[in-house]
């Protein structure tokens, strides 16, 4: 259980380092989130918990594929922003990006990956 609150603790430390940052300064907020930290963290905790090195290897590899189809959503949200409101700015990108990704699984499906 200690465990399990530790995780928690400090991928939880991650996001509010980075929500404070970008108080301070929106390009180092966005430095620092744009690293993939959350996917380093992941990484670490599967090596500490054991896991194979494929499931490790796997877990990284599907990340890069993921990654692609959320980029639009970083160029629409500026965009969409002053327009909308926050709200609908957001759920406007999350749809976006369901979009993206449908589409994006549909096209590297004919390269043999399997996203879905």
């Amino acid at each position: 259980m200690a465990w399990i609150v530790t995780k928690y603790l400090l991928t939880a430390a991650v996001v509010v380092l980075v929500s404070e940052l970008a108080k301070r300064s929106d390009r180092l907020g966005g430095l620092i989130a744009a690293l993939p930290m959350v996917t380093v963290l992941a990484l670490i905790w599967l090596y500490l918990e054991n896991q194979p090195q494929a499931k490790i290897a796997n877990h990284a590899w599907y990340t890069f594929w993921y990654v692609i189809p959320t980029l639009p959503m970083f160029l629409a949200f500026p965009a969409l922003l002053p327009r909308l409101g926050f709200w609908l700015t957001l759920v406007a990108c999350v749809i976006l990006t369901i979009v993206c990704f449908a589409g994006f699984a549909a096209l590297v499906r004919r390269f043999g990956i399997e996203l879905l």
